[in-house]
């Protein structure tokens, strides 16, 4: 039998995040932490309803699986994100230990990457899952902007 728990399955579970980011004027970036197959936080971006830089949906995520686990390491889950994650995102990943990466877009001007893999040694890094979904979806909340 087939594994449905595949990596293009939970980044669209992380997609669903980023539209209900986009569907509330955010920037459309979505997250979500999985474990043993199952999702233990998610979040979205919540910069202008929260007035906080801070919001990013990988920070929403993080803390949200370290309150289920009731640990701070996430060494055995994988972080699913829209969008290549930014400097600050990566420290905190950094931090947690996160044991894998995997993301949509890449970030040209902002991502984590540009500045050197500021990861944990360990951690692994799936670059371009659903990318042109992911760009799309950045790429039309945008142009909406303008």
């Amino acid at each position: 039998m087939e594994n449905m728990f595949t990596d293009e399955y939970f980044m669209k579970l992380a997609l669903k995040e980023a539209q209900k980011a986009c569907d509330e004027g955010e920037i459309p970036v979505g997250a979500v932490i999985v474990c043993n197959n199952t999702v233990i936080g998610k979040g979205y971006n919540l910069t202008e309803m929260l007035n906080d830089v801070t919001a990013h949906a990988e920070m929403q995520a993080i803390t949200a699986a370290a309150n289920y686990l009731g640990a701070k390491y996430l060494n055995e889950c994988t972080l699913y994100v829209t969008l290549e994650p930014c400097v600050m995102c990566g420290g905190a990943l950094f931090w947690s230990q996160i044991g894998k990466v995997v993301y949509g877009a890449s970030d040209e001007k902002r991502g984590f990457l540009q500045a050197g893999n500021k990861l944990h040694p360990k951690t692994e890094i799936i670059k371009g899952v659903l990318e042109n979904d992911c760009s799309v979806l950045l790429k039309d909340f945008f142009k909406e902007l303008r």
